[in-house]
């Protein structure tokens, strides 16, 4: 940001500082390096060898097990989002305030630990069929495979759904609904002809959101004992099956890029409206009691099941285990210390990419921003095999040591701080950092006294979403952390792995702890409205 005055070549309509598009060009090109090295790897295998690889039954299987995956658990998603977010806005539901913070509660949840908590709940021997035993039941219906993980990344991530249909539904002009309503519409009908038109971008990237993170996700499909494309890439890799899981690394992604392609031609137009008034709430009446008992199932099988389980498993204490199984103190003092230290180079690598999308927008400062979204694009279990490759070839010296891990966490989420930067950047009028230039300031004073203190919300809130996603990071964790080197995450695995599963209870409660104090952090900073 210091060299403000400096100007670099073409891609824009405005003069573009040097310094900071070099800064921001190397940002996004620490992002892309590690997958262009999975490319190459890809490529080294040969064609014919790639072709057999690619097309035998179980590879085919694989990719049919993804997508019946990701089409289930989004269509159930907005089928729970969209009535969740219209229940919590637009209609008479007693007590919206409470039961739109406890619907929103999930996304706190790793899937993974739901995962855990729903295979000893409703397992085999699990707690629930061991409270029926007495009544005769021998057995519950299996919760292993597709319908388990289906229920329990629908249960994760329709929080995605609710939250982006629920901020379209409140900004919108209900004018036009009573319009409806007047011509003799009927509530579904204006619904459908009125309402659906207005949030259908709100819907298409909140169904974007958990159609990409049920693809990306590695617990789930693992305990569940589902064979989707992280679970086989994973277990291909621990086998030595270098070329199958670079080639299903590179179906994966171009799932994800399907998937990405398909969100925008669904958006379509985006509208929006403006100056349009909140008109009246839709009347329950005698739906108002069904429409609480939703909410509250909803928020028992999310939040109360697995917090039962593990309160249950802490309130028993857990069996003598050998001391490698014993949980430590140090476990959540690494998870703090790694996802701290990702939250802050990830805000510190994000400033010059966001400040130069939102002050200097060209061709070339849309590239680098873009760029940096390719991490978050890619699946964890994609990008730390990349950097497996790409370290034990190229980055020895830190290879299996915390700067890579950190520097994975970085790549994978540092969109999301580049996005609330950005948007903090654009809420800050020019005029305001130019004027403490006329009064002598340098561009960086300019920065430093005048805008950054402006858009602190913005990063503030934007670090502790990177910290809270990074502290339940699994798979590019459990690929690159160094050897010795225990979290909270791969704890809960390693109790998982070795049937223990009363020793995933307290580093899962810490977890949960600190993830909650991290999204109270991110409502406090970015101001979500819950009324």
């Amino acid at each position: 940001m210091a060299t403000e005055q400096q100007t670099t070549t073409g891609g824009g309509d405005d003069e573009q500082p040097l310094g900071l598009t070099i800064a921001s060009g190397a940002v996004a090109a620490a992002v892309i390096v590690p997958l262009l090295w999975l490319v190459k790897t890809a490529l080294d295998v040969g064609f014919a060898e790639a072709l057999a690889l690619v097309t035998r039954p179980t590879t085919v299987q694989v990719f049919i097990n993804s997508t019946i995956l990701v089409v289930l658990v989004t269509a159930a998603c907005v089928g729970l989002g969209v009535p969740l977010a219209y229940l919590t806005v637009r209609t008479d539901l007693p007590f919206r305030r409470f039961w739109t913070v406890v619907v929103s509660l999930p996304l706190v949840i790793p899937s993974y630990i739901g995962a855990f908590a729903f295979v000893s709940a409703f397992g085999p021997r699990g707690v629930f069929q061991r409270l029926l035993a007495p009544l005769g039941v021998e057995s519950l219906p299996e919760i292993y495979g597709l319908p388990g993980a289906v229920l329990v990344l629908t249960l994760y991530t329709y929080p995605y759904v609710f939250i982006t249909a629920r901020a379209a539904l409140k900004s919108m002009d209900t004018t036009l609904i009573d319009a409806a309503r007047t011509l003799n519409h009927t509530r579904w009908e204006a619904f459908k002809r009125v309402t659906l038109p207005q949030i259908r971008p709100a819907v298409a990237a909140g169904a974007l959101l958990a159609a990409l993170y049920t693809l990306s996700d590695f617990g789930t499909p693992a305990i569940m004992r589902f064979d989707a494309f992280t679970r086989v890439i994973y277990v291909e890799f621990g086998a030595f099956g270098r070329d199958t899981a670079t080639l299903l690394s590179l179906q994966l992604v171009g799932v994800t890029l399907l998937i990405l392609t398909l969100e925008s031609m669904i958006r379509g137009d985006e509208r929006t409206t403006t100056g349009g008034r909140s008109g009246s709430v839709m009347q329950l009446g005698h739906w108002k009691y069904p429409a609480v008992g939703f909410a509250a199932l909803v928020g028992v099988v999310a939040l109360v099941v697995p917090l039962g389980i593990l309160l249950t498993w802490f309130a028993q204490g857990v069996a003598a285990t050998s001391r490698s199984l014993a949980f430590q103190p140090e476990y959540a003092f690494n998870s703090v210390l790694v996802s701290a230290a990702t939250a802050v180079v990830g805000t510190l690598a994000a400033l010059p990419v966001a400040y130069l999308a939102a002050r200097h927008s060209s061709r070339v400062s849309t590239l680098f921003e873009r760029a940096t979204y390719v991490g978050y694009a890619v699946p964890g279990v994609v990008l730390g095999l990349a950097l497996v490759f790409f370290g034990s070839s190229y980055a020895t010296p830190i290879y299996q040591t915390l700067y890579l891990l950190v520097f994975a966490y970085v790549i994978r989420f540092i969109p999301q701080a580049v996005g609330s930067l950005r948007a903090s950047f654009l809420r800050v009028d020019p005029a305001l950092p130019e004027a403490a230039r006329t009064l002598g300031e340098t561009p960086t004073g300019a920065f430093r006294h005048v805008t950054l203190p402006l858009v602190a919300p913005g990063l503030l809130g934007g670090a502790a979403l990177v910290f809270l996603t990074t502290m339940k990071e699994l798979p590019a964790t459990l690929l690159l952390r160094p050897a010795g080197f225990k979290t909270l995450v791969t704890h809960i695995w390693t109790a998982h792995e070795s049937g223990y599963f009363g020793q995933a209870a307290v580093p899962a409660l810490i977890l949960l702890f600190v993830s909650g104090l991290s999204m109270l952090v991110i409502i406090t900073q970015e101001g979500y409205d819950v009324k």
